[in-house]
């Protein structure tokens, strides 16, 4: 391992660090309703504005059902807005390449995706989305999901620390403050940064190059109507094609990159995601998009502190997540570092490790690094392919992902995540020294852990629960 790797490391980690505290002050004046920011003067109007026009009283709270149900409504809404888009994105603006609208099962699965804050796409953003798409059908989620997982902590700990109270905040409140007074700036800042960097943002077509030498593909044969034709087993037909140019993208990729970092989305504007030269320049780019993941998550944390009137616990908690976070980077540092085992029974052990699926502008290190990060906090960004990771370094990302979002986490779910298992912990510890669980001055009762095992089971049941069985000697599945 390299001097400068380690180096790197200590510089992330204090990094990290640095910006926690500030990160949480800021966080206790957005998400107090009555708070004063340095923004307030150009922001507090439209802030206003916002609740006039959406009918919101902001002095006015809401207990846990009334936050829940306006949650989900919202989510609702921006669902099948995205959806709409999506499936009338040939008809629409601001589509240079002239990109047709998503297929119905497409176009459901990515507006889902994107609301739950999940990002998975089956899609190449550059060959598939209209800039109006990714400005206004995706950036939506980007910045409404984030939103929502922070309002969702805050009004957890609000919860934690009011001892009388029966309301938790008001949501509309909530995700108007986060997105206009946290995520909007923030996102400015961080998308002018990588405009810096080199990162394009313009509304040109796309480039095309001619090639120097051209070359034969193999492509999927397309009807007049562009649907894949297929074969008589079901497979696509395939034919040979002569490409003689690269189509370069172009487009507001920066203004997107930024809210996908922020807000822990994950969802690329190309296919390639982060590896994209265009969406992660330089190596500077590379450490400022990884710290911009944990950014918020780690500031929630001293959020916590400051709430409870407990900073020590925070502080706590915040150290639970960087030992999970670090014991996982080393590992990864080490298989990847190590190379392919199978390579070096055969000899042919190599100088600079596992390479395959890595991005030389980033080598061993940053690769494991942004790897370790994206899935501690739930980013579906990359700068590398997991699956070409060694059988040691693929197990950290994967084990993060199965931990469910505790290790910093996406922006507020990190933090409600991990609390859930405080109070599982709490509840263990309580019972082997033989006294009433309390937790921050309140009891941990049966309830209490019903909910805390009913939150970590519903994620089992729903990834074990639906998931195929053997097929029968007959082919078909069993009922």
């Amino acid at each position: 391992m390299r001097s400068v790797d380690r180096l790197q490391l200590v510089l992330f980690v204090g990094a990290v660090a640095l910006i926690t505290k500030p990160m949480g002050l800021y966080l206790v004046q957005v998400l107090d309703a009555e708070g004063r920011t340095w923004l307030d003067p150009i922001v507090k109007p439209f802030e206003r504005l916002t609740y006039r026009l959406i009918g919101v009283k902001s002095g006015q709270e809401q207990d846990w059902k009334e936050y829940a149900f306006a949650m989900l409504l919202f989510s609702l809404v921006s669902c099948l807005f995205t959806y709409a888009i999506l499936r009338l994105q040939d008809k629409l603006p601001l589509n240079p390449q002239g990109f047709g609208a998503l297929s119905p099962d497409l176009a459901f699965n990515t507006a889902v995706s994107f609301t739950t804050n999940t990002n998975w796409q089956s899609y190449g953003g550059e060959s598939t989305m209209s800039y109006l798409s990714q400005m206004v059908a995706l950036v939506i989620h980007n910045f409404g999901s984030a939103a929502t997982g922070i309002a969702l902590a805050a009004a957890l700990v609000r919860g934690i620390a009011r001892h009388s109270a029966r309301t938790v905040g008001n949501f509309w409140v909530d995700l108007v403050r986060t997105t206009y007074y946290l995520l909007l700036p923030g996102c400015l800042v961080l998308a002018v940064f990588l405009v810096s960097q080199g990162m394009i943002q313009n509304f040109k077509p796309y480039t095309r190059a001619k090639l120097v030498e051209p070359m034969k593909v193999q492509v999927e044969k397309r009807d007049a109507k562009g649907e894949t034709v297929k074969g008589p087993d079901g497979k696509p037909v395939m034919e040979e094609r002569t490409v003689t140019e690269q189509v370069i993208p172009q487009g507001p990729m920066a203004s997107q990159v930024a809210i996908k970092l922020l807000g822990t989305n994950g969802g690329g504007y190309t296919g390639a995601n982060a590896a994209h030269p265009f969406e992660n320049p330089t190596p500077l780019s590379n450490f400022i998009q990884m710290l911009s993941i944990f950014s918020i998550g780690s500031g929630l944390t001293y959020y916590l502190g400051r709430l409870v009137k407990n900073q020590a616990h925070g502080w706590s908690v915040w150290a639970a997540m960087m030992a999970l976070f670090l014991g996982g980077l080393l590992l990864c540092w080490q298989a990847e570092a190590a190379g392919n085992p199978i390579h070096q029974q055969l000899g042919v052990a190599l100088a600079d490790g596992n390479m395959e699926g890595k991005e030389v502008r980033f080598g061993i290190f940053n690769s494991a690094l942004f790897a370790t990060v994206t899935t501690a906090a739930s980013c579906g960004a990359v700068n590398s392919m997991h699956d070409s990771f060694t059988a040691l370094g693929g197990f950290v990302p994967l084990f993060n992902i199965q931990l469910g979002e505790i290790i910093i986490g996406g922006v507020g779910a990190g933090l409600y995540g991990m609390l859930v298992f405080v109070v599982l912990a709490v509840f263990i510890a309580g019972l082997m020294v033989g006294r009433t669980p309390e937790y921050l001055g309140k009891k941990i009762q049966s309830y209490e852990v019903k909910m805390a095992m009913l939150a970590l089971l519903v994620l089992a049941v729903s990834i074990l629960g639906f998931r195929p069985g053997p097929r029968s000697a007959g082919g078909a599945w069993p009922v």
